[in-house]
């Protein structure tokens, strides 16, 4: 996960400059859910892997992990659960749509169209997380995946923050 470019302050004159040892030392991958529902607090449900590069170590999340973050919200969140997915080949895959087809009774899933990520309120929840870690000089991946946790901790305990990513995706809920 490279963060994107953010200012800084630094002396007058001075361009900041920053060191960072090494090359890239794995990859943080993030997968996560906001959940709303009308007289309820909204929720973020989220899981983070990483990668080292290492033998028979995924590389990011696939359809079965997705399949049991789903199962895990249903328990979380106590009913039924509508889906709105975006259409990245996680969501496509045939054993996605076979355990989509199996739990029909408490899942329902809409696509949003192809290229559309103003219409998905999670796109906002990534642009904060990134937006935090910006100016992070990351020694190593596990402090990279320590600051991520504490932001998505912090957007968890702050409802308000993702009903203001549902309103910055233009959606409203209701019955």
């Amino acid at each position: 996960m490279t963060p994107p470019r953010a200012k800084t302050w630094g002396r007058i004159g001075r361009t900041p400059v920053v060191r960072v040892r090494g090359r890239g030392s794995g990859r943080l991958s993030m997968v996560g859910m906001c959940c709303f529902k009308p007289g309820s607090r909204s929720r973020l449900i989220y899981g983070l892997r990483e990668y080292r590069g290492r033998k028979n170590e995924p590389k990011g999340f696939r359809w079965r992990d997705f399949c049991r973050l789903l199962s895990r919200a249903r328990i979380q969140l106590g009913g039924p659960i509508v889906l709105v997915g975006d259409n990245i080949r996680l969501h496509l895959t045939r054993g996605m749509r076979a355990f989509v087809d199996c739990n029909s009774d408490w899942l329902t899933v809409f696509q949003l169209p192809t290229y559309a990520p103003d219409l998905n309120p999670q796109e906002g929840i990534w642009s904060l997380v990134k937006r935090e870690i910006g100016n992070l000089a990351a020694a190593d991946l596990s402090q990279v995946t320590r600051a991520v946790k504490r932001k998505l901790k912090q957007i968890h305990y702050r409802p308000d923050v993702i009903d203001g990513c549902l309103a910055g995706a233009s959606l409203t809920l209701g019955t």
